[in-house]
C-alpha cells in the first residue's frame, strides 16, 4: 500500500504542469500596472487585461491590447479631423513607440524571475497589438509587436547593472 502511495505522488508530480495560475496570474498583473504607468500623469490606455498561457514544452505567452494614445474621434458632428490633429496623435503615437518597446523587455525580465518553474531553455513570449482607428495616419506604426527570448537567457538581465543595448539585442522582435 505504501507503495501504491508513494507511486501515486510520483506520478502526480512527473505529470503536473509545472506553472500554476496563480504565477500567471501574477505576471498579468504586474504587466498591467506596467502598461497603465508607462506615460506619467497619462494613464497608457490598456484596452484589455494581459492574459497568459503556459506552452509545455515552448514556454509562456502573454498577450495584451493597448492603444499608445488617445486622441480625438470622429462623431456625426465631426466626421472628418484635421490634419494638425492626424498628425499630432501620429507624432506622440510615433514617440511613445520607444517607451513601449523599452517596458516590454523589462517585463520580459520580470516574467522570467516569476516564472521559475518554467524550464529555462523555454520562451517567455510578449505580444502587445496597437489600437489604430480607420482615420488616423499609421505609418511607421505598428499593428502588432512580439518579443521574446528563453527564460536563461533573460535571467541573465536581472543584475541592476544590466545593459539596456545587451538586452535589446537578446530579445528576438517582430513588428507587424
Amino acid at each position: 500500500m505504501r507503495r501504491v502511495l508513494i507511486l501515486a505522488v510520483l506520478a502526480c508530480t512527473l505529470f503536473a504542469a509545472p506553472v500554476n495560475r496563480g504565477l500567471m496570474a501574477t505576471v498579468e498583473v504586474s504587466m498591467n500596472k506596467r502598461l497603465e504607468a508607462l506615460v506619467p500623469g497619462e494613464q497608457f490606455l490598456l484596452l484589455g487585461h494581459t492574459h497568459g498561457v503556459y506552452l509545455e514544452g515552448f514556454g509562456c505567452v502573454f498577450t495584451t491590447r493597448v492603444n499608445l494614445a488617445e486622441g480625438p474621434g470622429l462623431s456625426p458632428f465631426r466626421q472628418n479631423l484635421p490634419e494638425s490633429e492626424r498628425t499630432a496623435l501620429h507624432k506622440k503615437k510615433m514617440d511613445r513607440l520607444p517607451l513601449l518597446r523599452t517596458a516590454m523587455r523589462e517585463m520580459l525580465v520580470g516574467a522570467a524571475v516569476v516564472m521559475d518553474p518554467v524550464p529555462v531553455n523555454e520562451r517567455i513570449v510578449l505580444s502587445v497589438s496597437l489600437l489604430h482607428m480607420p482615420h488616423e495616419n499609421v505609418s511607421g506604426l505598428p499593428t502588432q509587436i512580439v518579443m521574446q527570448a528563453d527564460r536563461r537567457t533573460l535571467m541573465g538581465f536581472l543584475a541592476a547593472k544590466a545593459d539596456p543595448a545587451a538586452l535589446a539585442a537578446a530579445v528576438q522582435v517582430r513588428e507587424y
